[in-house]
């Protein structure tokens, strides 16, 4: 049976993951909480319109996250702080390979030889083809760019409050 194939998909708090499809017929696979679908689109197609959505290009988010936390590769992008959608890149975003995960639906990481088994919150499994300590690096970074971004406004205000 032939899945059903969507033109575009809208980023949003139920994405889990972004995964490239090796299909003639559709660009992506895009996994839910509780759906999967089949997208004609690009994963940086929708990772760039759900910025843009979100107030910032993701060149834009990309840069200001690379300075905040000091890495220049497989940066991940707050690509709607507001509504806490962060995610990160397995690869370089440039590679085929790249496969984008979303920060709040992970539940636990498992290592497997020289890839990482993913258990998401709602008990879906995948498989990334990285090593356990990349894929640890990747949700470290993203922790520490949800924390630079969220503390930020905190501590302005403490120093408005001490000056």
């Amino acid at each position: 049976m032939t899945p059903s194939i969507l033109k575009s998909y809208d980023i949003n708090r139920d994405t889990v993951a972004i995964v490239p499809a090796y299909s003639p017929e559709y660009d992506t696979i895009v996994y839910e909480t509780d759906h999967t679908y089949y997208v004609k689109e690009l994963a940086h197609s929708m990772i760039e319109r759900a910025c843009i959505e979100g107030g910032a290009t993701c060149e834009g988010r990309r840069d200001a996250v690379s300075k905040l936390i000091n890495v220049s590769s497989k940066i991940p992008i707050p690509i709607d702080p507001l509504n806490h959608i962060y995610a990160f890149p397995t690869h370089s975003p440039s590679k085929f390979e790249c496969i984008w995960i979303f920060y709040h639906h992970i539940h636990t990481f498992k290592k497997l030889s020289n890839q990482t088994l993913i258990t998401f919150m709602n008990h879906h499994q995948l498989t990334v083809d990285i090593t356990h300590s990349t894929f640890e690096k990747q949700v470290q970074r993203t922790s520490f760019c949800i924390v630079r971004l969220t503390q930020r406004p905190v501590e302005r205000k403490r120093r408005l409050e001490y000056v």
